[in-house]
């Protein structure tokens, strides 16, 4: 089980002093917190993309090459790549850089995004956003396994013997997961291709990424990819803690009230008991942490947001030191004690070279050789 943290990227006023952090303190804090979960043991950092405020982070690929430089171990992704806006051509090289710079270090979340002005800021219509993604990606898959690309389709203007640099790393890609709060479609392509989906798994109740993933097991299985049971997916969390429970209700209280996605709607206890948000102490993460496995199966990463809504780097820091202290070490002990031999690890560099290395087709290469 991969374990990490993602990041939105929001930039939000501190409702307890009433101070709103610069973007460069919260560039400057993404780094810091990256180099905090390499520190603790975690395996993953992701980091959104979004262009327009209060967000920051418009080119997540520059900020990872920074932690890249500073980090030895973790995988550095993305929360949410936008398939639909950003040209694929410029994904497939910019990931294939971060991926030599990261010694392949490197996977992504492919995603429609959220925010609907994003659409015409880049040319596009969001009515054909389900459509741009599924032919973007199409070419993006291409850009990154053949070294000359002829193509043609709908919203780009055709490639001709076209070769996008550098290539990947290896020969190998960079793994790609699909995210989705709730479109089937992208479950669909991610079955088709045998990548995994990642389900945000924050604001919804656990029976609607329920439906979506058995969506994605079901279908990752008719294409022939492996029992459904062997499907790769990725799982969003929340969580504020605090080694008394009551006081990490007290401190949470005026962030979840004041947050911007969920503030001024349900209460702090009926969120945390539809939504898979944990406030509470370390057991408390872990208890309920767990119960995820047996709602959705067994699967390969868990990220939890929790540098939102507000909380000073001070306190996300402190978060992170006492889930390393106390929840990481027993999150590890369990999936791995309950994971089934037959369920795939979660994917690596290494292990994908590795995979490719052992293939008929490179076996086959190599006697011709």
């Amino acid at each position: 089980m991969q374990i990490g943290v993602f990041s939105v990227s929001d930039i939000t006023t501190d409702p307890t002093t009433g101070r709103t952090p610069t973007e460069h303190e919260r560039i400057k804090a993404s780094v810091a917190i990256a180099k905090k979960v390499e520190e603790i043991g975690m395996d993953v950092y992701a980091l959104g993309e979004h262009h327009n405020r209060p967000f920051f982070s418009s080119s997540p690929t520059t900020t990872l090459a920074y932690i890249a430089a500073q980090t030895e171990r973790i995988i550095l992704s993305t929360a949410t790549t936008l398939i639909t806006t950003n040209d694929p051509v410029k994904i497939a090289e910019d990931f294939a850089m971060l991926q030599h710079l990261a010694d392949g270090r490197v996977d992504l979340v492919l995603g429609r995004g959220n925010t609907a002005p994003v659409y015409p800021w880049f040319g596009k219509n969001i009515q054909d956003g389900v459509e741009l993604a599924i032919e973007n990606y199409s070419l993006l898959r291409k850009l990154w396994d053949e070294d000359t690309v002829k193509w043609s389709g709908k919203f780009r203007t055709p490639l001709q013997n076209f070769t996008s640099t550098p290539r990947p790393l290896d020969g190998v890609a960079p793994f790609v997961w699909h995210g989705s709060i709730r479109t089937p479609q992208i479950a669909e392509v991610a079955a088709y291709f045998g990548d995994g989906f990642f389900a945000n798994n924050i604001f919804w109740p656990k029976e609607h990424y329920q439906q979506l993933i058995g969506l994605y097991r079901e279908r990752y299985e008719h294409y022939g990819h492996g029992k459904a049971d062997q499907a790769i997916v990725g799982l969003g969390g929340q969580f504020f803690m605090r080694k008394n429970s009551q006081d990490a209700v007290k401190e949470f209280r005026p962030y979840f009230d004041n947050a911007p996605v969920y503030g001024h709607g349900p209460s702090l206890e009926d969120f945390t008991s539809q939504t898979p948000l944990t406030v509470g102490s370390p057991q408390e993460v872990i208890e309920k942490t767990l119960t995820f496995r047996e709602y959705f199966g067994d699967y390969q990463r868990q990220l939890f947001l929790i540098d939102h809504a507000g909380l000073p780097l001070k306190t996300v820091l402190e978060q992170l030191d006492l889930f390393g202290e106390e929840v990481l070490p027993v999150l590890r002990k369990e999936y791995a004690a309950l994971k089934p031999a037959h369920v795939p690890e979660p994917p690596t560099h290494a292990g994908r070279v590795a995979a490719l290395l052992a293939s008929p087709d490179a076996a086959e290469a190599t006697s011709e050789a």
